[in-house]
């Protein structure tokens, strides 16, 4: 496999300061809710395993994830800028979660709370995906547009039709994919909401 160009290593590093600049404002544009907790050790990554230092794989890849297969044919440098990436996601994550937290304790209706995690989600993955290669976020868009008719994936509306609750959409809104996680030896850790007892 060749080394990447420097358009592509720009466009990662290019990435990776975009993710940051992201969650730095999300994390500012948040309300403050007092009656609402979300720990700060929540809503992140943790390093469960180190990355794998083996060379790029050129065989055919038995997983059904794009991305792990995206991972598992980068170099061991390129892994490194993946993980930071995937460690920025799990940054966004956690503000989603903080966000439903917050926008519960307004009285927020889940359906509100839903629509607001899944644009919050879509924007996570756009800057995700700037850090990938162009061929495998056209193959990545071109399956959720057949399936979805949306290149970054289904709407809250379709979610609802599949899931039945808006609750169950604010779920799938903030669920990582393990197996990517894993591929980069990390584990994201949830920050469920804790709400104060109504007074």
């Amino acid at each position: 496999m060749s080394v990447p160009s420097l358009t592509v290593r720009l466009l990662r590093r290019a990435a990776l300061v975009a993710a940051t600049v992201l969650a730095t404002t999300l994390s500012t544009t948040l309300v403050a809710a007092p009656a609402a907790q979300c720990a700060d050790s929540c809503g992140g990554s943790v390093v469960v395993a180190p990355l794998s230092h083996e060379p790029p794989s050129t065989g055919p890849c038995a997983s059904p994830e794009p991305v792990v297969c995206e991972i598992r044919r980068s170099t061991p440098a390129e892994r490194v800028e993946q993980r930071e990436i995937r460690m920025r996601y799990h940054q966004l994550i956690g503000d989603m979660d903080r966000e439903r937290c917050a926008m519960r304790t307004e009285g927020r209706s889940p359906e509100e709370i839903a629509r607001r995690l899944v644009d919050m989600r879509n924007d996570a993955k756009e800057i995700t995906r700037a850090g990938m290669s162009p061929e495998d976020v056209r193959l990545l868009e071109e399956r959720n547009t057949a399936k979805y008719g949306n290149p970054l994936g289904p709407t809250a509306d379709q979610l609802y039709v599949k899931y039945g609750s808006w609750e169950k959409v604010a779920d799938a809104a903030t669920r990582t994919s393990g197996a990517v996680d894993g591929e980069l030896g990390l584990e994201y850790r949830p920050c469920p909401c804790e709400l104060a007892p109504a007074a």
